[in-house]
């Protein structure tokens, strides 16, 4: 059960996808997997980086997970996810998921991750993106602190 959906204003690729927590996707203990929370994690940024980017994307990079609250059956998962950079052919964008307890209304955060998708052209090379414009002072703080995690992954990167 996925609903995806986006606000209608172009210069806005924020997407937030909803998801209820059924039996299969849980261990023993009731609650959720990391890898489906990841896989939701990755197909909500990856929809925001093709609205930005009007191009097919690829994941480059996940920055750490770490995983605050329990997800368990019956919670209502929202994953929501906004652009807050781009370079020449990648984007960052920033993925917020909260467990809603859908009986109590609660809602508590229960990861957070930043990842970099790379635009591909028809051939699956990289393609360029369109300059991110940060609109607000909130969107402009994010957009400075994105610069420094690209040096981060970039540096990360040549040690590997």
């Amino acid at each position: 059960m996925t609903q995806s959906t986006a606000q209608k204003d172009d210069s806005d690729f924020s997407v937030t996808m909803t998801e209820l927590v059924l039996p299969q996707h849980t261990n023993a203990l009731g609650a959720i997997f990391g890898g489906v929370v990841m896989g939701w994690i990755d197909i909500a940024g990856a929809i925001a980086a093709m609205r930005f980017a009007r191009r097919p994307v690829v994941t480059v990079s996940i920055d750490s997970l770490h995983f605050i609250v329990p997800i368990k059956t019956g919670n209502t998962v929202l994953t929501r996810a906004r652009v807050t950079y781009s370079g020449k052919t990648s984007i960052e964008v920033e993925v917020v998921v909260e467990a809603e307890n859908s009986v109590t209304g609660v809602t508590k955060r229960a990861t957070h991750a930043f990842l970099t998708y790379v635009a591909v052209d028809d051939n699956g090379d990289p393609t360029p993106v369109p300059p991110f414009n940060p609109k607000n002072e909130e969107e402009k703080k994010r957009y400075a602190e994105a610069g420094a995690r690209r040096k981060a992954r970039l540096a990360q990167a040549r040690s590997d």
